[in-house]
């Protein structure tokens, strides 16, 4: 039978198979777990670098695991499960919460040993619930420390070491390309095992998960509150350590969650995790926290490996498959690189002189730092007209600042605002708008030659642009960068107007980049168009000629709406090129809202990897 597919799949139960319990197996199926794994990317390991990584919780196993009467196979289960899975869903580590066992006995923590065997390569740190032990963490000798102490977890390439005591652990982690702190905490932490918490904490400045047991209880519809430990936790560790955004417990039914704010003013999620109120014990229900840097969120699911696996389930075994409550299934918001910017803050890559963004074809390159900029100004301050924007190639296109209209100074400004992957770390502050009109524009000079360069085989026009948040005022058609000059004058009829320029980027009303071109050797309009372009991020804008089709990229991603017209060359008519605006009737009306970067021209189509963004490769 085929292995079965990822989480993403698992809903599909023709593609899935069964684990097949204790009893199913004593019929003569054959075990999932002797299944071969599926080939996989990366060896069928996680990918650290991906932005997005699972992070799976796996809570209160007690009922699972007693020497009373139970059935460990779902805790074995979803063990499998994150081991046969854990490429697919890119788990990079997984937090037993406590109560693993129901008495703590020598003879359910080797039930419990035999169980956690199925995990296999994946690393786990696991902590010890009052079901597990009584007193606090200075306890001494117990079955549970002989069997998930130091010992255990050794040999793991996360573990970064115990408390003397043994009872807590922490784990360095990686994923999403940086390092993350787990915090594995006894049910009862005495001031000692505090007092290494908070060393360990000192030691390691990264974003940090803390797990424990015992730390919020909640009511009924979810709302959780800080236990009596909770709170001992919070006031003597949580609190005072920015790091820790996200803390963890179960003990309690049912699950619930709430967000605090720290002695840093940041928020910290605290989430009770514990399904052992319901059938089967849980079930060996495992909560997986999809972490996902690029879109800035954390996507919560909580499922059950051992009934997904169920050929044929009863109604209350379908039941529990999923769980799709609002403590079971939800999102947290979170700017990962603002929330942790005060403690490990992201490592941007280097600036690059120009001589290392200038392929070869390179028509023009303007960057707005020290090395493009003739006078240099503080940030904020207003670029006063006249001010050259030498052009790097030494090509001779350098560009001349001036205001539109009646503008005032601050119409246009230095910021030193970039894009991260920006070689430049400077950009413009345009400040332009409708009713009545303002702006600023840059120009070439009279006979810069890029004014009548016709790029007929082919071209690359890129550059780097922020919209303001709140993207405040009505500055529909505005424009970006132009070529001046009437489209009429170069005998072209076809488009929305004789009066538009030859070629423009500008951004629609509903803040769509628009790329209008008039090509060379036919009177056509071929456009291009992006999607709705988000405001208060800064973004990278390529379009790309190969000498019959423009393509325009966001981003490094193609979009859709390419023109399917045959596009050779631009129909320039000799006349400036411009950043910051566009003509209509060779006028200038409401100049550019927002920032602009570095922006390059090259006499030929490059590929993604040759862009700006690719840092000089």
């Amino acid at each position: 039978m085929e292995n079965k597919l990822s989480r993403r799949s698992l809903l599909q139960a023709a593609a899935a198979v069964p684990i097949l319990s204790a009893a199913s197996a004593t019929t003569g199926a054959t075990a999932a777990s002797a299944a071969p794994v599926s080939a996989t990317a990366n060896g069928g390991r996680p990918d650290t670098a991906d932005p997005r990584f699972t992070f799976a919780v796996l809570p209160d196993t007690q009922y699972l695991l007693d020497d009373g009467g139970s059935d460990a196979e779902p805790v074995r289960a979803t063990l499998r499960h994150l081991v046969r899975e854990q490429a697919r869903d890119n788990i990079v580590f997984m937090a037993h919460l406590g109560d693993v066992t129901e008495h703590g006995t020598a003879t359910e923590m080797r039930a419990a040993s035999r169980a956690f065997d199925a995990a296999g390569r994946l690393s786990y740190s696991v902590l010890a619930g009052n079901h597990d032990v009584s007193g606090d963490d200075q306890r001494g000798d117990t079955p549970y420390l002989r069997t998930f102490g130091p010992q255990r977890f050794s040999r793991m390439k996360t573990y970064g070491g115990s408390s003397p005591d043994g009872y807590n652990s922490y784990h360095v982690i990686q994923g999403g390309g940086r390092k993350w702190l787990v915090l594995a905490l006894d049910w009862r932490a005495s001031d000692a095992g505090l007092a290494w918490a908070q060393d360990v904490l000192d030691e390691h400045p990264l974003p940090a998960i803390l797990t424990t047991h015992d730390l919020v209880w909640a009511e009924d519809d979810g709302k959780a509150h800080l236990s009596t430990n909770g709170q001992r936790l919070w006031d003597r560790l949580i609190r005072r350590n920015d790091q820790i955004f996200l803390a963890l417990g179960g003990h309690y039914w049912p699950s619930g969650r709430t967000t605090m704010t720290n002695d840093a003013g940041n928020p910290v999620h605290l989430h009770i995790t514990n399904y052992q109120e319901r059938y089967y014990g849980g079930a060996g229900m495992v909560r997986y926290y999809s972490f996902d840097l690029a879109r800035g969120v954390i996507d919560v699911e909580t499922f059950s490996p051992w009934l997904l696996g169920k050929d044929d389930r009863t109604p209350l075994e379908a039941e529990h498959v999923e769980l799709s409550g609002d403590v079971d299934r939800f999102t947290v918001d979170i700017d990962f690189d603002e929330r942790f910017a005060a403690f490990a803050p992201p490592v941007l890559p280097a600036p690059l002189p120009p001589s290392a963004v200038m392929p070869r074809g390179t028509v023009a390159y303007w960057r707005f730092d020290e090395t493009g900029l003739a006078t240099t100004v503080a940030d904020g301050a207003p670029v006063a007209p006249g001010t050259v924007a030498r052009d790097l190639t030494g090509n001779g296109n350098d560009l001349t600042s001036e205001l539109l209209h009646a503008s005032a100074p601050a119409a246009l400004t230095w910021s030193a605002e970039h894009h991260d992957a920006q070689p430049a770390r400077a950009s413009l502050r345009f400040d332009g708008g409708k009713g009545p009109d303002r702006g600023a524009v840059l120009r070439t000079g009279p006979d810069a030659p890029v004014n009548s360069a016709t790029f007929e085989s082919g071209y690359t026009i890129e550059t780097f642009l922020k919209l303001p948040e709140p993207f405040d005022g009505d500055h529909a058609w505005m424009g970006i960068l132009s070529w001046e000059g009437r489209a009429g004058d170069a005998g072209k009829h076809s488009g929305w107007s004789d009066d538009e320029p030859t070629c423009s980027l500008n951004l629609s009303g509903e803040r769509f980049l628009q790329f209008v071109v008039y090509p060379v050797p036919v009177d056509a309009d071929p456009t291009s168009w992006s999607h709705a372009i988000p405001v208060g991020r800064w973004m990278h804008v390529a379009l790309v000629n190969d000498g019959r089709h423009t393509v325009m990229y966001v981003d490094g991603s193609k979009i859709v709406r390419n023109a399917a017209e045959e596009s050779r060359g631009i129909s320039t008519l000799g006349k400036p090129f411009a950043i910051g605006g566009t003509q209509s009737a060779e006028r200038y009306g409401q100049g550019f809202y927002g920032w602009i970067g570095d922006t390059r021209i090259v006499s030929r189509a490059l590929r993604p990897d040759q862009f700006l963004t690719a840092r000089g490769r």
